[in-house]
């Protein structure tokens, strides 16, 4: 091998070292903080959302995020960092945590196992039920429990619905166009639920909420 055959070898093998050296400094970086990092940001989210995640019933419901799926949990907090949703106040927590520290958020959360709040009438809840389990055939409303399964603890991308606030849930629903995929050119797994959102009356989403507010 000439000389300038080998010198062009070691300057591949050099600037391939320099750049996974800096690649895994980035990793690095993004990967790593403090458990008292990691607390602080938890009970600045427990501020909202409650001391067990259980949810706050008030002038502006927050949701529950205990046993919620931590891939969902993840996907809404990026959507935030990305502004594929877009919250006043949520957009501000977010854009302090890199992505291990969204990892590490949404694993807590999915750990939390807290007894709904309940708050919804048994008359309600059972036409909700039927709502949930078997949607209205014919039209676009789909069964619920064929994506949030029949416990309505959800899987992976798709949420658990099973002990979230009705009023949340009714809010949700109801403002679907300005509460998910908002970037139309980003968009996301809720896109699924956009023809369903807007094919349900409200008295039909107060019904699904207030049934799968029950659930544990």
């Amino acid at each position: 091998m000439s000389s300038i055959a080998v010198r062009q070898l070691v300057q591949m093998i050099v600037l391939t070292l320099l750049c996974a050296s800096s690649g895994h400094a980035e990793t690095l970086a993004q990967s790593t903080f403090s458990p008292q990092d990691l607390q602080v940001k938890l009970v600045y989210c427990k501020t909202c959302h409650g001391l067990a995640g259980q949810g706050y019933r008030g002038s502006s419901p927050m949701p529950r995020l205990a046993g919620q799926q931590a891939e969902y949990l993840e996907n809404q907090l990026s959507a935030f960092v990305e502004g594929r949703r877009k919250d006043k106040f949520m957009s501000k927590v977010v854009s302090v945590l890199n992505p291990a520290m969204v990892r590490a958020v949404a694993k807590h959360f999915s750990q939390l196992d807290t007894k709904p709040l309940g708050g919804s009438t048994r008359e309600l809840a059972a036409v909700g039920k039927t709502l949930y389990e078997e949607g209205v055939p014919g039209t676009a409303i789909q069964s619920c429990a064929a994506c949030h399964r029949p416990d309505a603890k959800g899987d992976g991308a798709c949420p658990r619905l099973a002990g979230q606030l009705p009023d949340y849930m009714v809010r949700t629903l109801v403002n679907w166009s300005k509460e998910r995929g908002q970037d139309p050119n980003k968009p996301d797994t809720s896109a699924i639920m956009a023809p369903i959102a807007h094919s349900l009356s409200e008295a039909q989403i107060s019904a699904i909420a207030a049934y799968l507010a029950g659930l544990e």
